[in-house]
Formats: C-alpha cells, structure tokens, sequence
C-alpha cells in the first residue's frame, strides 16, 4: 500500500471505498495497491482494455476460435469478456475473503441489446454470478431492468445497477432490491455476502446537462453543469441515510476531481478510472469529509430553472420508470455501450476472417 497517497487515505480514514473502473490487470494492480476494494466493466471498458493489452489475449482468441469451429462473432466475443473479467476478478479475491464477500468483487456487464428484455438479462446474469465467487453483474436501470434487479437479487446475485444517471433511478433500484433481499430472507435464504450497488453515472449526466444546454439554447454560467451530477448524488445519499436501503450507491464516470472529493466521507463506493487515480494522487486537494457539505443553492437553483431534464434527474418523482427508457442520458449511454459490443465483435472477425487483401 502506498498509505501516504489521497487514494488511500480516502478508504483508509473514510467509509468511503474505491474501485478500479477497468478490468485491465497492470490497472487493477496499481488500484489494489492504493486500497481498491472492487473493479468494473462495460463493453466500451473491455474494449480499450483489449486493445491496450492485446499482447495478454491474442493468443487465446485464437485458441477460442479453435476450440469452437460452431461459434460466431457474438458467442467468442461474450467468451472473451467472461475470461477478461475472470482474471480480474481473480485479483481481487484476497479482498473478497478478506471482507467475508462484502468487498472484493469485478463487475461484469450483461449485453447492453437486452436492455428491453427482463428474462434475457436475469438467464445472463445468473449464468455471470458462477463464473467466480467474487463476480458481481452490471444491469441497465430500464423498465426492463428494474424488475431484472430484483429477480437478480431474489435468486442470490449480487447487482451493480448502471445506465443510471437520476435520483428516481437510484430509488427505483433501492427499492427493487429491497423487494429482493426480503423474498429471499422470507424463505430463509442467505444474504448476508450480498452487496448489491446502485451506479449514479454522475460525469454522464453532467455530459447530458451540458448536450441539453446547447441543443436547447440555454443560457447560463457554464460551470453549473459540472454540479449536476455532484448534486444528484448527494440528492440520492440523503434519502439513503433517511431511509436506510440496503443498496450501496457508488459513484462512476468521471470528469474532473470533484466527483471524487465531494463524494469523500460517505458510505459509498467510487469507480475510478486509471487516468483520474493518477490525477487524484497528484493532487494536493484534501483529504476531507464533504459528503454532506450542500452544493450552493443558487447553483441548484439555475439548474433546477432552466434544465428540464435536471428536474427530473434531482427530484424522486422527477421520473416514472416507464419513463427511464427514453431518458437523453440512458439513450446516449446505451447507444454508446451497444455500439462498443459491435466494435469488440468487429475485433473479434479480424482473427476469425482476416482481411485476405492485406499482407
């Protein structure tokens, strides 16, 4: 451990954990090195990990392809995620025994296209949770996914719910995972290693404050947006604290240090990319709590005036979740994810039909 470094005194003097956003092996082990408790993965994650680490896999895409003369692109694609996040998740069990199954878990990502379909996302995710004892499955926070959460929960598999950007969201999956974890204890079943979390994506919804601000025309002082995510998320943690879900919030998608700072203290987890933990052990910001420092009124306020769309991200019935689906944020990110499953596949036909016209 490197203790004397922000990372570290973060988990080490706070509730508050971090996680590798990557399953990337040289990434995760400098993580570990400064605290990290946990790792997470999408396709757009295994994506730039595959081409940083090519080196590490190319041989073994061939043996998959060899080993299964039946299989197209979709199958060894899925195949090469699975064995990405279970080498990761392999570096991570010393935590995991460590802390009983609280801590300690990758999270693998179900296929982005089942976003509609609740039964497709549960079979995934279930067949996911035995690919390791520290796995934990990422599902998107649709209508379909809601009620995926839940089942998920109910039948034992630990839940790290993404595509999630709003306060409704983030109450939306607490709630389904409640309903989970009390079938299973209504039949006497066990969860006492179970730590589902509840992503708030809070770098995306400043992306789509900022996308709405300039589709729409909005005026107003364009540092503001950079707290909308900060204050969804303090939003979120204050119905926590009051309302006691079992479900942790953890924090994802960074874009400058204050999604680590004011999240600083709390009880939650942080999944930080590599390049931000270089930025965070740079900085000479403090290491304090700020969870429950407010984000300034007037800042709340022009946002909650003049952004439509931040309304419903900040308030708890801003949305239905009828209406998670069409949210701009959920749109943008699922397209994102669905289109980086297409490129890995794209990477994946380079080995099995190699382009005859280049040497």
């Amino acid at each position: 451990m490197t203790t004397s470094v922000p990372l570290y005194q973060t988990v080490s003097t706070t509730p508050t954990d971090y996680w590798n956003d990557s399953c990337s092996l040289d990434e995760l082990t400098y993580a570990i090195g400064n605290g990290a408790v946990g790792a997470t993965t999408n396709p757009q994650i295994v994506l730039a990990v595959l081409k940083k680490e090519m080196h590490l896999w190319r041989d073994r895409i061939h043996q998959i392809i060899a080993e299964n003369p039946t299989w197209g692109e979709p199958e060894v694609a899925w195949r090469l995620i699975e064995e990405m996040a279970t080498r990761g998740a392999a570096l991570l069990q010393p935590a995991w025994k460590r802390h009983a199954g609280r801590k300690g878990r990758l999270s693998i990502q179900t296929n982005p296209m089942f976003y509609r379909d609740w039964e497709a996302i549960v079979a995934q995710a279930r067949d996911f949770d035995t690919l390791a004892p520290n796995m934990q499955v990422k599902m998107p926070v649709t209508k379909a996914g809601i009620k995926a959460i839940e089942e998920c929960t109910y039948h034992g598999v630990n839940v790290n719910a993404t595509v999630s950007f709003t306060v409704p969201q983030a109450v939306a999956v607490a709630e389904a995972v409640e309903r989970g974890l009390n079938r299973r204890t209504a039949e006497g079943r066990d969860i006492r290693s179970m730590a589902p979390v509840c992503t708030i994506m809070v770098g995306r919804t400043d992306d789509w404050m900022q996308a709405v601000t300039q589709r729409d025309g909005i005026e107003m002082d364009p540092s503001y947006v950079s707290w909308a995510g900060i204050a969804v998320f303090k939003k979120a943690y204050g119905l926590w604290q009051a309302r006691g879900y079992r479900v942790r919030l953890l924090a994802a998608a960074y874009r400058h240090l204050g999604h680590w700072s004011e999240f600083i203290g709390g009880d939650v987890v942080l999944t930080i990319p590599y390049e931000w933990q270089l930025k965070i052990n740079a900085s000479d910001i403090a290491v304090k709590s700020r969870i429950a420092d407010p984000v300034a009124p007037h800042i709340i306020a022009a946002l909650y005036e003049k952004i439509p769309d931040f309304r419903r991200a900040y308030d708890v019935d801003g949305m239905t979740v009828e209406e998670f689906d069409a949210y701009g944020a959920t749109v943008r990110t699922l397209r994102g994810f669905i289109a980086a499953a297409h490129d890995l596949m794209a990477v994946v036909r380079d080995f099995m039909l190699p382009n005859p016209d280049v040497k």
